[in-house]
């Protein structure tokens, strides 16, 4: 019996081992000979420690990171970060996770954090470099993949008491990240390419819950089903990224140091239909390459109009503005520019995109809405 349970145990770890390595790897949209950094997907954090130099009364930070990088990846790769502290020069050094990858196919890692010694810790608030890099030893290389700068800053937290006074949570500010969204399709669960489904992508400053999206077709919503008096197919909307603190803070800090990225979903809106099968019990529902024109999402949060993004749709069913791929994004995800509407954000940079968006790699040809 114990011989049997130790079995099962093994193979129990060696599925959950592959379920990982498999949710680290995707297909990818572009196609080079070298590895890239998909910029949507790299998303840096500060990570606090309760301590600094063994003083537990004064808190400090290291950096966490995520990123996914486009294949191909050579065998015996190594991903890896270096930050650099203005005036003290180079600080942490870390790898990343790595794995080999062909080209067409993506790979996801994350890094830093709790795994960096509590002994690095800083309490430096400001602009910080960075660089992500790979080197292989097999081949003799050391490649620069990614440069960028962030901006640190430190709220208190929520903890009070003389000794609480020098104990601030470290975070980095997403201020950029607001005016920029994406429109984009995935493949469909059943159908592929052939039937693929339909989002829409945009970032809030604080909590991303309660939202309602809904989709305009030249002035009219789409994407609606009713079947005996119920909604099928509702679209809805739900956190994709989250980049807050690792410690609560005081609740004078503004929707609390945090920023989502929130996605929202149309199952009954589709980008193109290549099946040719018949329509579904619930009736056709509304393709994007037999409707061109001009398209509007909106979304209710907290019940109050928050955000407005305009596209248009060409009679090949595409919608690239050309934003994206002349910044190199590195994803199938197109960039337009959202109208934030009411002040549920609170007081935000609205100029940060200027100089800090992906990590002081600005877009070019993006103009934001008003």
């Amino acid at each position: 019996m114990k011989k049997k349970i130790e079995l099962r145990w093994a193979v129990t770890l060696m599925l959950l081992a592959i379920i990982s390595v498999f949710l680290s790897v995707g297909r990818s949209t572009t196609n080079q000979d070298q590895p890239t950094i998909a910029k949507d997907s790299l998303q840096v954090t500060a990570f606090t420690f309760n301590v600094y130099r063994k003083n537990y009364d004064i808190w400090s930070w290291v950096p966490k990171m995520e990123y996914r990088v486009n294949g191909p990846i050579a065998s015996g790769s190594q991903l890896y970060v270096e930050f650099t502290l203005p005036g003290t020069g180079p600080w942490v050094k870390f790898d990343c996770q790595t794995e080999e990858v062909q080209q067409g196919r993506w790979w996801k890692t994350e890094c830093g954090g709790r795994d960096i010694p509590e002994d690095k810790g800083s309490t430096y608030t400001g602009p910080v470099n960075f660089v992500i890099k790979m080197r292989n030893e097999l081949a003799g290389t050391d490649s620069t993949l990614f440069t960028g700068k962030m901006k640190v800053a430190k709220a208190h937290s929520n903890e009070a008491g003389p000794k609480a006074v020098n104990k601030y949570v470290y975070y980095i500010d997403h201020d950029w990240n607001l005016p920029i969204a994406y429109v984009f399709l995935t493949p469909g669960e059943l159908k592929g390419w052939d039937y693929p489904d339909f989002h829409v992508a945009f970032w809030v400053r604080g909590e991303g819950v309660r939202m309602d999206p809904h989709l305009f077709y030249q002035g009219k919503e789409v994407g609606k089903k009713f079947f005996q008096g119920d909604e099928v197919g509702r679209a809805s909307c739900e956190s994709e990224v989250e980049n807050g603190t690792t410690h609560y803070v005081e609740d004078s800090m503004p929707q609390k140091a945090k920023w989502q990225r929130v996605i929202c979903s149309f199952p009954n809106v589709k980008g193109q239909d290549k099946t040719g099968e018949p329509v579904g019990m619930f009736g056709p529902l509304h393709v994007l390459a037999a409707n061109p024109g001009e398209y509007e999402f909106k979304v209710l949060w907290n019940n109050h109009l928050a955000r407005s993004i305009k596209f248009t749709v060409a009679p090949d069913g595409k919608f690239d503005n050309g934003i994206a791929t002349a910044n190199k994004l590195g994803s199938n995800r197109v960039i337009y520019p959202v109208q934030i509407i009411g002040d549920q954000d609170g007081q935000w940079d609205r100029a940060a995109w200027k100089t800090d968006a992906f990590y002081g790699n600005p877009l070019t040809g993006f103009t934001p809405s008003p």
